[in-house]
């Protein structure tokens, strides 16, 4: 059951990025109609709700954009920066929902940033150790429980941040329409390209969770 599930997810993650590609090459060719570029939205939306320490900067690549709270620095990169398309503004209000979140302290986002560092970790040594623990002799029940347990925490991240995301677009979407940045019929082209991304975040979670299973299956037929 766990491995049809980990295939689903994998399906679901190719197909994710896909969309997320395929939609954001799309409606980058897609001129806004009131003409602001990525970073003039993401500035404006911030000035909007108050937050004056939250500064925007280019960073190289391409969908490399994410806001890092640690710095309170919103990062766009280069086809959001300076575009003035659909896309590039809606990743750009986006990054700034996360900015708005960690302002106003929106708990998932705190309980997510809070959990980050031992979920980073347990991502990686977790599945060593489970793995460790499964070859070698008597000690290697408490490899793979301690490897369970850190592998849980990535789980516990993973399933966090898909509130955090689905509100960061929410909250986009909302303060796009109500200071009137896009027009009602550029919503829905918007819309498009938030939930092509906030798939990508559906299927890791759906990985994590059903690796979980894995793991903890393995582990009841080795005792």
């Amino acid at each position: 059951m766990a491995e049809l599930g980990i295939i689903l997810a994998l399906l679901i993650s190719l197909y994710a990025q896909y969309k997320v590609s395929s939609n954001f090459n799309k409606f980058s060719k897609v001129k806004s109609e009131k003409g602001y570029t990525g970073a003039e939205v993401a500035r404006i939306l911030l000035e909007k709700n108050g937050i004056s320490n939250v500064t925007v900067t280019k960073v190289a690549g391409s969908l490399t954009d994410h806001f890092d709270p640690r710095s309170n620095i919103i990062r766009l990169s280069e086809p959001v920066y300076d575009s003035t398309s659909i896309a590039a503004i809606a990743v750009a209000a986006h990054e700034t929902g996360h900015a708005i979140q960690h302002d106003t302290g929106y708990i998932p986002l705190n309980i997510r940033s809070g959990i980050f560092p031992v979920a980073s970790f347990g991502s990686k040594l977790g599945i060593y150790l489970v793995m460790i623990g499964l070859v070698i002799g008597s000690l290697g029940n408490v490899f793979v429980s301690i490897g369970i347990l850190l592998f849980a925490f990535y789980v516990a991240f993973s399933l966090i941040t898909l509130p955090v995301e689905f509100n960061a677009s929410s909250r986009a979407l909302n303060i796009l329409e109500e200071n009137y940045i896009i027009s009602n019929s550029e919503v829905s082209s918007a819309k498009k390209v938030l939930s092509a991304a906030a798939l990508t975040y559906v299927a890791a979670a759906l990985s994590a969770v059903f690796t979980l299973l894995r793991y903890l299956s393995m582990a009841s037929r080795r005792r």
